[in-house]
């Protein structure tokens, strides 16, 4: 068996060379010469000798060391929020895009997963085996010594849990944060991958995080807000338009029509809600 060099990275996607053919398939190889098979299955008519082409090196279910086009929805040393398809006797078997389901050991679980719920995961590489393996124990892999990232930054979140407190969220790929419920002014879901605003960061490496950059919510006067409180309460629908009855935005927001719509103007300007026919949607 032969041994990759770090030019070629199980669990990464790797720009690679067709080197040769064979009936399985193609074989990729790497500026230090190691190959590895691109199968029939993954060959386009197109492929020559000598192109390069983008490929993800794994494992596959006869454990052989192979190439694909098809791309994973997690790579080696990140964050992924996946779908549990099989739970045996060795553990939860996730889909992540690839034939192959990845496993993720009993071990690696705080709590037993179960089929077909959803699960944040770490993607690491098995020691003994070179397998890659996924791991649920998220507070392994996160980092709350020197975190480089200050008030005001714009971050990459990846949503997964909520709570009473509010929204989980990895940042970066490598910290924790919160968005606490009352910085919630738009529709989010366990598992959106969206940018997030820094609010502060904690004594104790957690990181507080606003979903619009600081100072937003002073551009939100009090009309507004009432509007968007209503709107979260009820799933981020509204069946009101500038067309309605005063009784009916008094009944149900405690508002005058004249102030609904400035409110209302002003969420819409911001792109924060969408005016239908039936009613304001949140975006």
């Amino acid at each position: 068996m032969f041994t990759f060099a770090l030019l070629m990275e199980i669990g990464k996607i790797n720009k690679l060379t067709v080197a040769r053919t064979t009936d399985f398939g193609y074989y990729l190889i790497d500026d230090a010469g190691n190959e590895v098979l691109l199968p029939n299955a993954y060959v386009t008519d197109d492929l020559n000798i000598a192109d390069d082409i983008e490929v993800f090196i794994y494992k596959d279910s006869e454990d052989r060391i192979v190439a694909t086009t098809l791309k994973p929805y997690v790579q080696l040393e990140e964050f992924a929020f996946l779908q549990v398809k099989e739970v045996n006797t060795y553990g939860a078997f996730m889909d992540w895009g690839l034939p192959k389901d990845l496993m993720v050991p009993f071990a690696e679980q705080t709590k037993k997963m179960e089929e077909g719920k959803w699960y944040l995961i770490f993607l690491i590489k098995d020691e003994q085996t070179d397998r890659l393996i996924g791991s649920g124990k998220v507070n392994k892999f996160v980092y709350t010594n020197d975190i480089d990232v200050k008030q005001g930054d714009e971050v990459d979140l990846l949503l997964y849990k909520m709570t009473e407190l509010g929204m989980n969220a990895i940042v970066n790929n490598i910290y924790k944060g919160l968005i606490f419920t009352s910085d919630i002014h738009k529709n989010i879901q366990p598992g959106d991958r969206i940018k997030g605003y820094v609010k502060q960061v904690r004594e104790d490496g957690k990181i507080d995080i606003l979903l619009e950059p600081i100072g937003y919510e002073n551009s939100i006067d009090k009309n507004s807000g009432i509007i968007l409180s209503v709107l979260k309460e009820n799933n981020g629908f509204l069946d009101l338009t500038d067309k309605s009855f005063p009784e009916d935005i008094k009944h149900k927001l405690g508002l005058s029509k004249k102030a609904f719509k400035k409110g209302l103007g002003n969420l819409y300007k911001q792109k924060i809600v969408e005016l239908n026919e039936d009613g304001i949607k949140l975006l």
